[in-house]
């Protein structure tokens, strides 16, 4: 069972394909961190599939699930984006995009056609991907005196916590990933010590 310090994605972009009445759907599935990589992605797609119908595609993004985005590039509305998202929700699959290459083949599939060939597509790339549980980390910064280097880095070590960034000088920050089941213990034994002061940054 998965709690929310934990979530599911995809290690590696894979690739699956679907045949229906002459169309061809060619599905591409990215791990992805960021909305900024998915044009990039798309407009690679629409260079080496110059002669597709469309490009259609959905995304789900956040250590908590809460982002989405669906492009039906000119299927009928709904046909298309949605059911590729629906995918990504049955299987609770986070930070990932699927963009579905569409050859069409001269014979029309009707809206329940179009669902079921971006469905059948989506799963396919799915199955031939590895999917992996990560944790979920937040991000902190901790803002200290020069004198309680020690004692903050000591509190780094022994929780085995991540720094992402430091800055050392009168008054120093150091920037670290705490996985979400340690965070309140780290933060008792941060706030123990006089004057440190430590910012929520965000989750990852």
């Amino acid at each position: 069972m998965l709690f929310d310090d934990t979530y599911r994605t995809i290690e590696n972009p894979s690739e699956g394909i679907f045949r229906d009445r002459g169309s061809k759907f060619l599905a591409y599935a990215f791990p992805i961190t960021t909305e900024t990589e998915i044009k990039a992605i798309v407009s690679g797609l629409k260079t080496e599939h110059p002669k597709a119908n469309h490009h259609c595609w959905a995304m789900r993004l956040g250590t908590d699930r809460s982002v989405f985005k669906i492009n039906d590039d000119g299927e009928p509305s709904g046909t298309a984006g949605r059911p590729i998202l629906n995918i990504l929700l049955s299987r609770d699959l986070t930070n990932i995009l699927v963009v579905i290459v569409r050859y069409f083949g001269g014979t029309l599939l009707g809206v329940p056609g179009l669902i079921n060939a971006y469905k059948q597509a989506t799963d396919d790339a799915l199955n031939q991907a590895v999917i992996i549980e990560k944790t979920v980390n937040d991000i902190y910064t901790i803002t200290f005196d020069y004198l309680q280097m020690n004692d903050v880095m000591g509190i780094i070590k022994d929780d085995n916590l991540v720094i992402l960034a430091q800055q050392f000088d009168t008054t120093c920050t150091i920037q670290v990933a705490i996985c979400k089941m340690q965070v309140n213990r780290v933060l008792l034994k941060l706030g123990k010590l006089n004057g440190v002061v430590t910012r929520y940054d965000h989750s990852a």
